[in-house]
């Protein structure tokens, strides 16, 4: 039996600008409102404006509730201050990956878990689960909270001028409680573009209110609303990974190359956390012997490389695309891949991509292929 798709609180507006919608982990979303290209423009010299509510919030408080994410994930959760925030992630017993997260501080004993939406309750079932012998709540927060992002380099502008908040005074990964356009909102400055910008969790009754106040503001130095196929050129130009692509649970963090985001000097339970022993094992094999290595690929030709195609080097597979789409910022297909180890390094010759049967040529850079002037 199939399930209707939800709908986000803003689902009548994005209907009514026109948006092409689709079926995302479950949500009905908008896939983009114009020209994907226009869109991702937009974000990378002015500002864009996105509807993330898909995305899945899961609230821990308690006692003990750092000593509970210290246990069930992979990062040093107790080193967060309040009104902070981090990149984690939540493997399983055998170290493979099962969500990367951003982990909010709101309080002493108060924390957001904001998951991927394919994964949100997957995340909060092994939270559940992982909770039990410590005095901590795990609640579900999915329906609490609309979460909307404004991104771009007009960003700051534009969220300036609806809030009282302190915006210059939030670093990057800080989350602080504010009003925008006169509701309370939890101002986040995280974002999974490459730019400057804020995710705005509030209440799904004011989401229409602010993304109008947004627009409104915005419109003078051309924000335009995004939706999420913009969103993926954006973070594959940055380099940043994209779970059920970069990230499943066939593989470790450090297999993903992010084995920097486990934390084993961690103090909490005497430094045990869920995975610890297989991960261990992992970071072992990735000094030794490393395996495929994620790397950016840049086509010479026109055609875009898929996720599933394979890395080929004199006739031989070694690896395997992971994201492709054509750059709007390079002008170029590119392709983020795993390949073998030793045709990792940046300026690598001789790399090409099985499109359809033919090898077309690419050449292998350093991740990111796009990175902002601060």
């Amino acid at each position: 039996m199939s399930t209707a798709p939800r709908l986000t609180a803003l689902d009548a507006l994005h209907r009514s600008l026109g948006a092409t919608m689709t079926d995302f982990a479950g949500w009905d979303m908008p896939l983009r409102y114009g020209s994907e290209r226009d869109e991702h423009i937009a974000v990378r010299t002015k500002a864009g404006l996105f509807d993330l509510s898909h995305m899945g919030e899961i609230t821990v408080t308690g006692p003990q509730a750092v000593e509970l994410l210290d246990h069930a994930l992979v990062g040093n959760i107790s080193t967060v201050g309040v009104g902070r925030a981090r990149y984690t992630m939540i493997c399983q017993e055998d170290g493979g990956i099962l969500d990367d997260l951003i982990v909010y501080r709101l309080g002493e004993t108060e924390y957001m878990v904001v998951a991927n939406a394919s994964n949100a309750q997957i995340v909060l079932d092994a939270l559940t689960g992982r909770a039990a012998g410590f005095d901590a709540e795990v609640r579900d927060d999915r329906d609490a909270y609309a979460l909307i992002a404004v991104q771009g380099p007009e960003s700051p502008g534009i969220l300036k001028s609806l809030t009282d908040a302190d915006l210059d005074g939030l670093k990057y990964y800080a989350g602080l409680p504010g009003t925008v356009a006169g509701v309370p909102a939890l101002i986040a400055r995280t974002g999974y573009t490459g730019e400057d910008g804020f995710e705005l969790f509030l209440k799904p009754e004011h989401a229409e209110g602010v993304w109008k106040a947004l627009t409104e503001a915005g419109a003078p130095v051309g924000l335009i609303p995004c939706g999420l196929s913009c969103r993926d050129t954006l973070r594959l130009e940055a380099g940043m990974p994209l779970y059920g692509h970069e990230l499943t649970t066939a593989l470790t963090p450090f297999d993903a190359g992010l084995g920097r985001v486990v934390k084993f000097e961690k103090t909490t339970n005497d430094g045990r956390f869920v995975g610890r022993e297989a991960l261990e094992k992992a970071a072992e094999r990735a000094e030794t012997a490393p395996p495929r290595k994620l790397v950016g690929l840049v086509a010479e030709g026109r055609r875009v490389p898929r996720a599933g195609f394979s890395v080929v080097k004199d006739g031989v597979v070694i690896g395997e695309v992971t994201s492709g789409a054509p750059s709007p910022t390079l002008g170029k297909p590119i392709a983020i891949a795993y390949v073998d180890a030793a045709h990792a390094e940046p300026g690598t010759q001789g790399v090409g991509v099985d499109i359809r049967g033919t090898h077309e040529p690419y050449e292998v850079v350093a991740l990111p292929f796009y990175k902002r002037q601060k």
